[in-house]
């Protein structure tokens, strides 16, 4: 996750109150087709996460929108999640507010980039021809 310091840097984020862990405050412009409303945004570094909320009084962010602000507050190459916790850990503070998280003591796994479709400059045969030998590996670790 950035600093504290990164963070002010960008300007983008309307800062209200800053700690040695974290802040709050608005992002204007989040949303382009309004580009005068401003989105509520939490950042903290605390207890082994890294972590940034971010909210609208009327509506839930859109994907876009929390890619815009993975970019504000992490690093390219930080792989980050929005969690779907279990039903009994369930904990709803904001019908509008959704979470990014990062933990900072391990590197978050993730599924291999042909499970989704082809990257960037990628084709799709490359992909398929990279999926086959991945899975045709696993086969032979599994039997």
């Amino acid at each position: 996750m950035k600093t504290n310091e990164e963070i002010r840097s960008e300007r983008r984020v309307l800062i209200e109150c800053m700690s040695m862990d974290g802040g709050y405050g608005w992002i204007p412009g989040l949303d382009p087709r309004k580009p005068k409303n401003q989105a509520r945004v939490a950042w903290s570094d605390g207890g082994g996460w890294d972590h940034v909320s971010v909210s609208w009084t009327n509506r839930c962010p859109t994907w876009e929108e929390m890619c815009r602000v993975k970019k504000l507050f992490f690093y390219p190459e930080e792989a980050c999640v929005e969690f779907h916790p279990a039903e009994s850990e369930y904990v709803n503070m904001h019908p509008y507010c959704l979470h990014i998280w990062r933990a900072q003591d391990q590197t978050m796994p993730t599924p291999p980039s042909w499970m989704v479709g082809a990257k960037n400059g990628e084709t799709l045969s490359e992909s398929m021809a990279k999926a086959e030998v991945e899975l045709k590996a696993r086969e032979g670790l599994v039997s």
